[in-house]
């Protein structure tokens, strides 16, 4: 019995909604356009609504988790917006240096999904930095298409400078062993993948479903690079063959895992592009590269 109604949506629901939460369409546009594949009763309000994320009930590590300890961190970044500010979480056992992760964020800041992520970083025994881009608009706001529009008003070049400035921050951290990884998501996919050519004691990357480094940058990766796309992305699928070849050429270690089925944000278990058994698949070999790189 199917019980989740967005199995049932028209692949153009999919493609609408993911240029409405990437700010190509707004609101109004989806809620027009969606309301061509509305039948059986369904609205398009209805429709994204059900596409919106869950937090709480997504949750696996709640923040007051005897197991880690976090805290929020203001780091000096000069070149950025003077100031940028992260959630840092550590495991709370362990008296031996930790790797580190850090962990961007999509193109909506630092929402309790990506704390929670930080946090499952945590459990599995690393010290995880989650920066939020959104810190000199007041931070996130609570609510997604607030955050996603102010969001759209950064000065791209000065968040880069700010997460830049994290993990300069975080490898350095006391506790750490100065071993660094970046994950990032979607926006945070296509940040880490730039950082990998800014920072060459980056070890290791595993960027979600982001758009690729430039390419007359590539040859300045140094980290072992894990690529996860999601196989209906059409907006960053196309960007890959041109990055593939330019890893190739630059000889630079990666490997690229697309799970079937996949829609771009498949590993967000807030939203109902999340995929069980990829995400399951997608994080473990995470785990795997940061395990081998970093520890």
């Amino acid at each position: 019995m199917r019980t989740d109604p967005t199995l049932d949506f028209d692949p153009g629901v999919w493609k609408l909604f993911d240029q409405y939460v990437h700010g190509i369409i707004d609101r109004r546009a989806f809620l027009r356009d969606a309301s061509r594949y509305a039948v059986g009763g369904m609205t398009a309000a209805t429709m994204l609504g059900l596409l919106s994320p869950r937090f709480a009930q997504a949750q696996k590590v709640a923040p007051d988790d005897a197991r880690v300890r976090g805290e929020f961190v203001e780091i000096d970044s000069p070149a950025g917006n003077g100031k940028a500010r992260a959630y840092l979480v550590r495991p709370a056992a362990g008296d031996k240096p930790a790797p580190l992760v850090l962990v961007a964020h999509e193109n909506r800041g630092l929402n309790p999904h990506i704390e929670d992520v930080a946090r499952r970083f945590a459990l599995e025994g690393f010290i995880a930095l989650a920066p939020d881009a959104l810190f000199p608009l007041g931070g996130y706001p609570g609510n997604e298409d607030e955050a996603r529009a102010k969001f759209q008003t950064l000065d791209q070049a000065k968040t880069r400078a700010d997460f830049l400035a994290a993990a300069r921050y975080l490898q350095a951290l006391d506790g750490g062993n100065g071993k660094l990884g970046g994950v990032g998501f979607c926006w945070g996919g296509g940040l880490v993948n730039w950082l990998a050519t800014e920072m060459p004691t980056l070890a290791a990357a595993a960027p979600f479903y982001g758009m690729g480094a430039p390419v007359d940058a590539v040859a300045n990766i140094k980290a072992e690079l894990l690529v996860v796309l999601a196989e209906n992305d059409e907006r960053i699928n196309a960007n890959w063959p041109e990055f593939e070849k330019a890893l190739k050429a630059a000889e630079v270690r990666f490997t690229m895992l697309q799970p079937p089925g996949t829609q771009h944000g498949f590993h967000n278990d807030t939203t109902p592009r999340f995929n069980e058994k990829a995400a399951a698949e997608a994080w473990a070999a995470t785990l795997a590269l940061f395990r081998r790189a970093l520890v």
